[in-house]
């Protein structure tokens, strides 16, 4: 890292050792950075020549004391941050090299055939963008708690209509659970 540089709270960096994390304090020696693979903070000398800035944020005073916007900020760009990371999704061995077929009533029309790994990245883009609408409420801050779980009550109900695909995941963990699950 250049030394010259002063990082801000909420700033991303990646540490040789520990990996990803999000600065959330500032000392006048070192930063306190919050890394996911420690799922806990660390205190990082400002001099560590293995730190390398991913997204700068303002410089603050390094003597200023944190608040609560700066907790939500470096928070919500860990949260940022988690969301776009993509999770391979293994199918079922069985279902590798199938072919969905959808056959159409009419004997007259063609019917369309489409690989199995295509439908499935889709049911499993499906899953991600419900998981994402899930946090989007609960972290809503306008919101009443009745409202949040009605509408959560929804996407459950989206889920136990999608349980039909969880025969195409290998991992129970990635399957779809409606309200019985």
């Amino acid at each position: 890292m250049d030394k010259s540089s002063s990082l801000g709270i909420g700033s991303r960096v990646d540490h040789s050792s520990f990996g990803r994390g999000v600065v959330v304090d500032i000392a006048s020696e070192s930063y306190v950075i919050w890394f996911k693979s420690q799922q806990g903070t660390r205190l990082i000398g400002k001099d560590f020549e293995g730190l390398k800035v991913i997204e700068l944020a303002e410089g603050g005073d390094s003597g200023s004391q944190i608040s609560i916007a700066d907790i939500e900020k470096a928070l919500e760009n860990v949260l940022d941050q988690r969301l776009h990371e993509v999770e391979m999704v293994p199918l079922a061995g069985k279902w590798n090299r199938g072919t969905l077929l959808i056959k159409p009533g009419d004997g007259s029309l063609q019917p369309k055939e489409i690989p199995i790994e295509t439908f499935f990245h889709k049911i499993v883009m499906v899953r991600d963008k419900l998981r994402l609408i899930e946090q989007k409420i609960n972290s809503h801050k306008v919101l009443n708690p009745e409202d949040k779980v009605e509408l959560q009550q929804y996407i459950t109900g989206v889920y136990g209509s999608l349980t039909t695909f969880n025969v195409l995941f290998k991992e129970t963990r990635h399957q779809f659970k409606g309200a019985g699950g």
